[in-house]
């Protein structure tokens, strides 16, 4: 399936009392129907560019329907939050309307007692089961009434700061992504889409009463279990349990402490979910090389282009990848530590062990995006600049006053002319400019060409409008032209701008041969 232009109309199927919403999109065979975590709100869900990558990929490969639980998302939010028997009825529902005889379910976090519940209840409409990061319980089996009350204290407290600035969940849910503002701020947002306040109480006082230990061993559907070994929310042990009670259930790990399957490494269990569900993995074609084909602006503002096309603001997935990228730019090719990459895009973060799998993150992004060019090791990080042109390098590599002035583009990335970083750079390159602007517009003068004096000189001016020289040849190239009521408002504009410094420019007539 090639990349969704529109993200895929909400449908609602009629289940008892409410109406639940999906989407389904891809081709099948097979077809594959996602039950989803806690909350969700699968029209907001496009917006983030990783979670729109990871359902293109699923529909590349099938026939994919997911859904809003009753109470949350899209679906009807005054029915309430559902018990599990009745959330496998509302799952039969949306198979109903979308006339969906059998699928894999594909079950995520809290969705895992009622996948499992609806595959020992309807195994005939299960072709298999895929677990990621989930357990046949969300709570320990053997809690004591005391800790069921301190659990009740903690979800009152998780629930008070869902969607505001304090919602711990992507501390939690997606650490390596904990230090990215841009990805903080857009989950909140969802989580207010997602769900209210009381639904979230609701549904975890649910997580208390659901429980389906007792069926894992009569399942009788082939079971893929994905588990991230350093899951800080749902543990690594209650994944192993699944594998190893379910008959036959295959065990995929992964290393990462994050719980969101689409934070992180997403092509790894990817593939293991393609190959269960398929039984092989498509040939996709190897990415077009980039090769002088990925063109990155730095000089008078941030652009990249890759095959000829404008890369998105939504495509980084989020603005620490994108400084990434600048700060490798800045370095033209010479390798920059990772030590320097944590200091920069987490200054408030001291513990490498959470800072290395977060540059990981940053890293994947820059290649998804580029495809080439990005090269690093244990200790360093660095562009390839053989598979990528920037505009920094042609300006450097530019050996004569002309080529230099034609390949200014501007201050170099002054968005962020308040990053410390950023300073030697943009004043190296204004150094060398003016230099090569300064020769090139006397050349000009005394040669004649005077209409390329006054663009030049312009150009120094709009970098320092105190530049006295600049000034001086405008007006006398202007004056030469014939042009003498430009050149006279320009000597105006060079007389207001100095005595704003308390000092006198020599009158117009003094200036003109």
């Amino acid at each position: 399936m090639a990349k969704l232009t529109s993200v895929p109309p909400v449908k609602f199927a009629q289940a008892r009392g409410a109406r639940i919403a999906y989407q389904e999109f891809g081709e099948g065979p097979p077809t594959m129907v996602a039950i989803p975590p806690a909350a969700q709100n699968i029209e907001m869900s496009w917006e983030w560019p990783p979670v729109r990558a990871m359902l293109e990929r699923f529909g590349s490969f099938c026939r994919y329907i997911h859904f809003d639980k009753r109470g949350t998302g899209a679906s009807d939010r005054d029915a309430g939050v559902n018990a599990i028997d009745e959330r496998v009825e509302d799952l039969r529902a949306v198979m109903d309307a979308a006339e969906v005889d059998r699928a894999h379910l594909l079950v995520v976090s809290e969705g895992g007692p009622m996948g499992i519940l609806f595959a020992a209840t309807y195994p005939e409409r299960v072709d298999s089961l895929v677990l990621i990061g989930s357990g046949p319980s969300l709570v320990p089996p053997d809690m004591t009434e005391e800790e069921k009350a301190g659990f009740r204290e903690r979800n009152d407290r998780y629930a008070s700061v869902w969607g505001t600035n304090d919602s711990p969940v992507v501390d939690g849910f997606a650490p390596s992504l904990a230090g990215d503002t841009e990805y903080r701020a857009w989950h909140q947002r969802y989580e207010r889409a997602a769900a209210g306040q009381d639904s979230i109480r609701d549904l975890l006082e649910l997580a208390l009463t659901m429980d389906v230990r007792e069926l894992l061993p009569t399942l009788d559907v082939p079971t893929l279990v994905i588990h991230r070994t350093g899951d800080r929310i749902v543990p690594v042990a209650w994944g192993k349990e699944l594998a190893e009670t379910i008959p036959g259930a295959r065990l995929f790990l992964q290393e990462s402490e994050d719980h969101f399957p689409y934070v992180g490494d997403m092509e790894g269990w990817m593939v293991e979910v393609e190959r269960f569900v398929t039984g092989t993995v498509q040939p996709r074609p190897a990415a077009a090389p980039h090769s002088r084909d990925v063109h990155i602006t730095t000089l008078g503002g941030f652009e990249v282009t890759v095959g000829g096309e404008k890369v998105s603001t939504s495509a980084w997935g989020s603005r620490l990848a994108r400084q990434l990228l600048k700060r490798l730019v800045a370095a033209r090719g010479r390798p920059v530590t990772r030590d320097e990459l944590f200091e920069m895009l987490w200054p408030d973060e001291f513990d490498r062990s959470k800072l290395g799998p977060r540059l990981s993150v940053q890293l994947s992004a820059v290649r998804r995006v580029l495809g080439t060019g990005v090269v690093a090791d244990r200790e360093t990080v660095r562009l390839d600049l053989d598979e990528i042109v920037t505009d920094l390098e042609a300006f450097f590599v530019a050996d004569d006053d002309a080529a230099i002035v034609g390949a200014y583009g501007g201050e170099f990335l002054p968005e962020d002319r308040f990053d410390d970083w950023t300073i030697a750079m943009r004043d190296e390159t204004r150094s060398r400019f003016v230099t090569a602007a300064r020769t090139l517009t006397g050349r000009h003068l005394a040669g004649g060409s005077y209409r390329i004096a006054v663009r030049t000189a312009r150009r120094l001016i709009e970098i320092d409008r105190y530049d006295e020289a600049a000034y001086r040849d405008l007006v006398r190239a202007l004056a030469a032209m014939g042009e003498d009521g430009e050149a006279q408002r320009a000597h105006d504009a060079w007389a207001e701008a100095m005595g704003e410094l308390g000092i006198a420019v020599e009158p117009y007539d003094m200036i003109i041969p």
